[in-house]
């Protein structure tokens, strides 16, 4: 694998107008939209149909049907652990070579003959835009397949020393039992990293995707399989949250988690498995990324131009549905009107609607229940007194659940939607005195109890080394002069702590070890054949 030591990141394609990948992706976006699929669970190697279909319709046009998935019972999840642990010897036996080409051949298989399709479905199904779908569906799972085979060498090439007569050696067994990968809506790269990293390092998996990424999950799954994936290594249902964790963690054989998801969800999930650790054969690994509630700070002698680019972009793209987009903004009042008059200028630019129309930068937010959430937090801003709207606050779900790009200005720096995650399209500004610039930095540390990205904008050097410190806990992933969204595999290993997740590194070495369970081994190669040390002799 010496061509794993000069891997590259997958390049991004732009779709221009004209070009090759554009006109593949309008293709595949047809071909979607004139069908309805009948999407099968994955248990053993074998699709499994129910008679509980469930409508997947586009989050933009939520009374088109583009397919139909099949909801599952407890007695799925109890076959899917079955199946895990059914292939668990033959997997976890099986020579790292082989599970690494099985992952690379998808990785390929992505970047060339699927690439169309799992961006289109990432489209349709999730309401990304084409630039959005690119960077999460195509690049970035390719990029974690790679990069976690290279990573996988990396980890067994750490060997202990061996003195002379002795062999010393470290192997790294997969988890002893199955690991449970719960995916979110939002990325369908960390709906296909969640179960594969884990899977990769010979564990196998029960794989339960958000019911609105199962459109595009499912395009990975017939990715896996035709790259060879082994039946029973990667069981995907589609059953019920409570329901599957009934089943779960109540089994002995239960061995990790792989979670991304929400802050009170991952809660609910520790302290259920820290109720049933009697049961378990071993101490479960837990890896979750949850929420956020990122910062971005502007000192003074901040570049206004890319402070406001950097929050349009880092507050708005993918509807503000990013794990780290920003959502509260501190702006000194020496900028703030020159910012306010950039930011305000770029979001009438801003197209809201339907993803096949490539001129839209926003698109719509994934259900109903999440476009009843967000308003609710815009009417609430509508009638206080502590914020006003500043641009937007206008939604409509009539054909997709669309919301405008939401700009508050606040007085209170502990006002709501400075401290909660919304995930959706609202931004709120804080407007700070210069002369309070120290309380500031302690405010953002003190406002939120997350602790997952943050952005830091200055030209003043001194300011950034103090901001750097000042902020020390405040984000796993922090930016200096960008926006705190983008994180790509290899280069910004996401991921943060507090009430953000376990900062386990997707995107990186450190992520993979929490998957082996190593063993050391030494073999003596001149034993000894007398008891006794050389301390017992007589004078």
């Amino acid at each position: 694998m010496n061509h794993l030591q000069n891997l590259a990141n997958e390049p991004v394609l732009d779709y221009a107008p004209s070009s090759e990948e554009r006109k593949k992706l309008k293709e595949a976006l047809t071909e979607a939209n004139s069908q309805r699929l009948d999407v099968p669970m994955y248990i053993g190697g074998k699709k499994i149909y129910t008679t509980n279909k469930i409508a997947i319709t586009p989050p933009h046009d939520h009374q088109k049907v583009v397919a139909y998935f099949n909801k599952g019972e407890k007695t799925h999840v109890e076959q899917a652990i079955a199946a895990a642990l059914s292939a668990k010897e033959y997997w976890e036996h099986t020579p790292a070579e082989k599970r690494a080409a099985i992952f690379l051949k998808a990785a390929d298989l992505i970047a060339g003959k699927y690439r169309a399709k799992i961006n289109a479905a990432t489209m349709i199904g999730q309401s990304k835009n084409a630039y959005q779908a690119e960077i999460d569906s195509a690049c970035e799972l390719i990029d974690f397949l790679r990069f976690n085979v290279k990573y996988m060498y990396d980890i067994y090439s750490v060997q202990p020393y061996s003195p002379q007569g002795i062999k010393n050696t470290l192997e790294y067994r997969p988890l002893e039992g199955f690991v449970y990968a719960l995916t979110p809506f939002n990325f369908t790269a960390i709906g296909g990293n969640l179960p594969t990293a884990p899977a990769l390092l010979g564990n196998t998996v029960v794989w339960k995707p958000a019911e609105t990424q199962i459109y595009s999950a499912q395009v990975f799954m017939e990715t896996l399989v035709e790259a060879g994936l082994p039946e029973g290594v990667i069981n995907m249902v589609y059953v019920d949250g409570i329901e599957a964790g009934e089943v779960i963690f109540d089994h002995r054989d239960f061995a990790g988690l792989h979670f991304t998801g929400s802050t009170k969800v991952f809660r609910e999930i520790w302290h259920t498995i820290g109720k049933n650790l009697n049961k378990y054969k071993t101490f479960p690994r837990i890896v979750g990324e949850t929420g956020g509630k990122n910062f971005v700070l502007a000192h003074p002698s901040a570049d206004v131009k890319a402070l406001a680019t950097a929050l349009v972009r880092g507050s708005f793209e993918y509807q503000g549905q990013k794990c780290s987009a920003a959502s509260r903004a501190y702006i000194p009042s020496t900028l703030w009107q020159e910012l306010k008059v950039l930011l305000l200028n770029d979001l009438k630019n801003i197209k809201v609607g339907a993803v096949e129309d490539f001129s839209n930068f926003m698109n719509a937010v994934i259900d109903e229940r999440a476009f009843n959430k967000i308003a609710a937090y815009i009417d609430d801003a509508r009638y206080n007194d502590k914020v006003e709207i500043i641009f937007g606050g206008q939604s409509d779900k009539s054909k997709g659940y669309f919301i405008e790009p939401t700009v508050l200005l606040t007085y209170d720096p502990y006002y709501t939607t400075m401290s909660e995650e919304i995930f959706g399209p609202v931004l709120t500004i804080f407007v700070y005195e210069p002369e309070d610039y120290e309380k500031t930095l302690k405010l953002i540390d003190a406002t939120s109890p997350y602790g997952l990205t943050g952005a830091f904008f200055a030209s003043d050097k001194a300011a950034i080394d103090h901001a750097m410190k000042a902020l020390y806990n405040s984000a796993g992933n922090f930016y200096l002069n960008d926006k705190p969204t983008g994180a790509v595999v290899n280069q910004q290993p996401f991921g943060g702590s507090r009430a953000s997740g376990t900062n386990d590194k997707a995107g990186s070495l450190i992520n993979l070890l929490r998957w082996v369970s190593p063993r050391a081994v030494k073999e003596n190669l001149n034993p000894p054949t007398d008891f006794a040390y050389p301390f017992m002799r007589e004078e």
